[in-house]
């Protein structure tokens, strides 16, 4: 794996942290503080994460993509396409995982850290290739 490659992952890694942090933050004050229904205040914390995360990324991991002109709100919406297809098949290999091993209903931290890392490369390699993909030199004249 060349360097660039591992600072971006590295990177990625620690947005989708503070992510999760905003998530489980803005989860809590609504549901615990200010008595919203677990399930309302959890469709909120997952789009204040998704833009938290997208300011983020763009800002922060795929520079290249705040020096293109482009629509950010067509950004936006791939980017949070791509991360609901993740948080789907995240969730997805934690329930395959449970269900093919039902042993790991007592360790459900380890199917919920496979459904993470799976989540996490498609949300990455669907960023790279898609959401903030740069055109190519020769496509730009």
């Amino acid at each position: 794996m060349n360097r660039n490659l591992i600072r971006k992952l590295f990177s990625f890694g620690c947005v989708g942290a503070v992510g999760f942090a905003v998530d489980a933050g803005v989860l809590s004050a609504l549901n615990k503080g200010f008595g919203v229904n677990v399930y309302a205040a959890r469709v909120v914390s997952f789009v204040v994460a998704v833009f938290v995360t997208w300011l983020l990324n763009r800002t922060l991991v795929f520079k290249q993509a705040a020096d293109v002109p482009r629509d950010k709100r067509r950004e936006y919406a791939s980017y949070f396409t791509i991360q609901t297809i993740g948080a789907l098949i995240n969730l997805g290999v934690f329930a395959a995982l449970i269900a093919s091993l039902p042993a790991l209903k007592a360790y459900p931290i380890i199917p919920l850290a496979a459904g993470s890392i799976v989540g996490m490369f498609f949300n990455y390699a669907g960023a790279h290739f898609w959401v903030f993909k740069t055109p190519r030199k020769d496509s730009l004249k």
